[in-house]
Order: C-alpha cells, then structure tokens, then sequence
C-alpha cells in the first residue's frame, strides 16, 4: 500500500498561483476599463474644446467648424462622417447629455475585456453609421455619441442571453431597469434628435451581443452532440 504524501490541494503552488493571477487579473480588468471609458470621454470633451475655439467667430445659431464632418445621408462626400459621427457633439448640452450614460454603459462593456469591448464598440459603430447614412433624413447631418450609447444598452441586455450566461443575463436586468426607457429614443419623435442613430445604434448592440456570443453557443452544441443518449 502506497500513502500520498505533501501538502493538501488547497496549498498546491499552481493552484495558489493560478488564484493571485485571477485575482490580480480581475483588478486589472477594472482598472483598465474605468481608464479607457474616461480616455474615450476625456477626448471627446477635448475634440468639443476644438471645435468651440474653431468656430469662436461663427453667428450665434450657426455649427460649429467641425461638426458638418457627421454623416450626410446618402451623400457620397458624407461617408466619412461614418467615421467621424461619434466623436463630434453639437454644443457642451449636447456632450454632458450623453457623458454619464457613456461613462456608465462603457465601463460595464470593457470589464469583459478591452478587445472584446473594442469590437463591440466597432460593430455598433459600423452598423449605426452606415444605417444612418442609409435612412437619414436628406439634407441634414448627423452627429453625436448617442448611437454608441444605445449600442452599448441592447448589446448589455442581450449578450446574456445569447450566452446563456446568468451574471450577464442578471447585469443586463439591472441595466434595463435603469436605463430601458431610453429605447424610446429609437422612435421618430423630434426631428432635430437623429433616432436613426439610436435605432441602428441598438440594432448594431443586438448584433455585436450575437457575435460575441459565437463561441459560447459553439461550444454550447459541441456539449449538447457530445451529451450521451440514454438507452433503456
């Protein structure tokens, strides 16, 4: 008869190793969320202090400098405002209104991961430009982070469920609580409010949420053909 010897698997090296990195890891994930939520929002007060001194000699009313480089609908020279939409605001109200939903819903996004963040981010960016430009009313143009802030919303209240993932299913609960009546923003309700950003915005969450999932719902398949059929 052999005994085992040493120490218990509680005080196994990798094990308590392996226990500092996560703890250590999931540190560093907040604090590398709540940097690059307050960069982003840092930088889009400095791009609004640009365009103020800019456009300091404009008649009052008038946009500013920058802000004719947000999307033009169905104008080949207005592409680019697919770019640059997001980042440009029409005034200090129009940037404060959308600071603390942006502070809130993009640090919950990149505490998954600032990659995987990233490409959520890029994903609602796309589709809200692009489906902008697509339906947008002629003649008028398109600016302001609020796409990405309802992108943020859907993509937090679906990427749960798609993964079957009961703290984000949970998360997303709570964010819908708080913040689900801004989804009436998708209607066309002020026509000075581009609700075709925030449409497209949520739609282009619904589909970064779906995505993202990818890997969760293969492997959720791979589980359920590999599951054993019982045989009387």
């Amino acid at each position: 008869m052999t005994v085992s010897g040493g120490v218990g698997a509680s005080f196994d090296p990798e094990r308590v190793r392996g226990l500092r990195s996560g703890g250590s890891g999931r540190s560093g994930s907040v604090v590398s969320a709540a940097v690059g939520i307050v960069g982003f929002v840092v930088a889009l007060f400095v791009i609004e202090g640009v365009d103020m001194v800019l456009s300091y000699d404009r008649p009052p009313g008038a946009a500013n400098e920058l802000d004719g480089a947000g999307i033009e609908p169905r104008e080949l020279s207005g592409l680019d405002g697919i770019l640059w939409a997001p980042l440009l605001h029409g005034g200090w109200d129009h940037l404060l209104a959308n600071s603390l939903p942006l502070l809130v819903l993009g640090f919950i996004v990149l505490l998954s991961g600032i990659g995987r963040g990233i490409a959520a981010t890029a994903i609602i960016w796309v589709v809200a430009g692009v489906g902008t430009w697509l339906t947008g009313q002629a003649g008028s143009v398109h600016i302001g982070a609020s796409s990405i802030v309802f992108g943020w919303l859907t993509y937090l209240i679906c990427r749960g469920w798609f993964a079957r993932n009961v703290g984000q299913i949970v998360v997303g609960l709570v964010i819908f609580l708080i913040y689900g009546s801004m989804l009436w923003g998708v209607l066309p309700t002020d026509p000075r409010i581009s609700w075709q950003g925030h449409l497209f915005g949520a739609v282009g969450g619904v589909l970064a949420g779906w995505v993202l999932s990818g890997d969760e719902r293969r492997r959720r398949r791979e589980a359920s053909v590999g599951r054993a059929i019982p045989t009387r």
